[in-house]
């Protein structure tokens, strides 16, 4: 078996993680890791680093993880369409024909994510004996931040595959590399809820800085993770609670229209953002090579501009909703405007050497909304109602159908609807409609059929609904190489 290296170049990451030129090299030979690299604080810091720097894809060619958020969350659903350069197996995606040989079911970048926290968890505590200046306070909030992002990591993988393995110990040698089975969804939720519960005190409220506040994990990521889980697990009350902590808390807010596009999407860490991958001039994104007219692999889907966000054809001076054209795409081509726009007139795109939007884990708006659908589920929709309603005067929206404030099942169908306009391809379309179908045992089936009809080519419909109507197509198969190389793992049950 091939030594387990990780090496992560400070001088790829984000300046404002400093500008450290060494190389972070954590050698798995039995014992140099121990005995060579965790001595000091510093090191315990560029572990840490390295977490975030993992996320926004490596040098060797790898898919950064915000490429698998988008195709993961958006794909399945009905926010965009496959251009013209896009993959056969990026296609077979759209028209839910998942196969087990499909690159993009390959979870490996969220499980070497996973082993980067799970090494500075498993390894930190002992710099505490060999670096007296490293303080206890320092090793939680390095053990908290490492915590977080696994939590994120394993949320992701619980949504889209089901049953995974659950590993929580570090691979650093050939001997520590042993086979897993799946770990069943309430257990892995569990242990989700478990940690960000150890991490919320330990994380700072803030770092002292905008660019740290939002692109490293704060006790509001927490929050806001806790919320989304919750949500996920059907617990109302908690989900409001983690809500509230963010909104009480003063620190964030909805940036005006005027400055919508340009605060939250061109420039970044905006009032609005709670936890942002940062990418910058020296680590660009992938998205002109995924959105940009001459290498389109995705683009909107031609319904939106009508069916999301409206055309007011009544006032003499048009209405038109702030989050839609010219913001999250482009009338006039249907390019995903939100990560390759360079302004909010829609005449320019970003060059490649600008290619640095950040990738949104999580921002204000989505908090409203999230409690605003917990609240309704709590049978309080006018209370849920109001919340909506202050999204939507930000934004400026038309209204499409009237908002029946006394029915909470209209109103389930409405904040799903505003959440469809408002996180626009930031990879939660396929999420939110999966939580909405399944609540009750599947009692919103209908909301991903609904959602087939709209996506899915006419000569492809039967089959995909048919594919729908079995809750075990909802999550993805276990790409093939995993079960070549783990004996333990067995295909999920619809690919068997």
């Amino acid at each position: 078996m091939k030594k387990l290296f990780i090496y992560i170049s400070i001088l790829t990451l984000p300046a404002w993680f400093g500008s450290c030129k060494k190389w972070l090299d954590l050698q798995p030979q039995d014992g140099i890791v121990r005995e060579e690299f965790w001595k000091t604080k510093e090191q315990v810091e560029s572990a840490v680093i390295g977490i975030y720097a993992s996320m926004l894809g490596s040098t060797s060619g790898d898919r950064s993880l915000p490429e698998y958020m988008f195709i993961w969350g958006e794909a399945r659903a009905d926010m965009v369409s496959p251009g013209f350069r896009a993959s056969t197996e990026e296609q077979d995606i759209v028209n839910l024909n998942m196969l087990s040989t499909n690159s993009f079911t390959n979870w490996r970048s969220f499980y070497q994510t996973i082993n980067y926290c799970n090494t500075v968890i498993d390894l930190a505590p002992a710099v505490l004996k060999t670096d007296n200046t490293f303080s206890q306070d320092q090793l939680n909030r390095a053990t908290a931040e490492a915590l977080t992002i696994r939590a994120l990591m394993y949320f992701y993988l619980v949504r889209s595959f089901g049953e995974v393995p659950l590993r929580l110990t570090a691979t650093i040698s050939d001997k520590d590399v042993t086979p897993l089975g799946k770990t069943n969804r309430d257990s892995i939720l569990l242990q989700i809820v478990s940690d960000l519960k150890k991490a919320e005190p330990s994380l700072p409220l803030t770092y002292g800085s905008k660019s740290f506040d939002k692109g490293r994990v704060t006790r509001y990521m927490a929050n806001a993770l806790l919320a989304d889980v919750y949500l996920w697990m059907d617990k109302y009350t908690d989900c409001v609670t983690e809500c509230d902590k963010i909104i009480n808390s003063g620190r964030f807010g909805l940036v005006q229209a005027s400055e919508f596009f340009n605060s939250v999407f061109y420039e970044g860490n905006s009032n609005e953002g709670i936890f942002e991958l940062q990418y910058d001039a020296q680590k660009l994104n992938n998205f002109y090579f995924m959105h940009t007219p001459s290498n389109r692999r995705w683009g909107a889907a031609f319904h939106i501009s009508e069916e999301v966000y409206g055309i007011d054809l009544v006032n003499s001076v048009p209405i038109s909703d702030v989050r839609g054209d010219k913001t999250s795409f482009r009338g006039t081509d249907f390019s995903i405007w939100k990560y390759v726009g360079a302004d909010n007139a829609g005449d320019n795109f970003r060059a490649l050497d600008q290619s640095f939007a950040h990738w949104i884990i999580y921002r204000y708006a989505d908090i409203l909304l999230l409690k605003a659908e917990a609240i309704n589920q709590q049978d309080k929709p006018l209370e849920a109602s109001r919340i909506v309603k202050t999204i939507r005067q930000r934004a400026n929206a038309l209204d499409l159908s009237i908002m029946d404030s006394t029915s909470k099942n209209a109103m389930t169908g409405f904040i799903l609807e505003e959440r469809q306009r408002e996180l626009a391809f930031e990879g939660k379309r396929w999420y939110d409609v999966l939580r909405n179908a399944k609540r009750n045992n599947y009692e919103g089936m209908q909301y991903l059929l609904t959602m087939a009809g709209v996506s899915i080519p006419s000569d492809r419909l039967q089959a995909a609904l048919s594919k729908l109507r079995d809750k075990n197509s909802h999550y993805f198969p276990i790409f093939t190489y995993e079960l070549q190389t783990n004996r333990l793992l067995t295909q999920n049950p619809f690919y068997k």
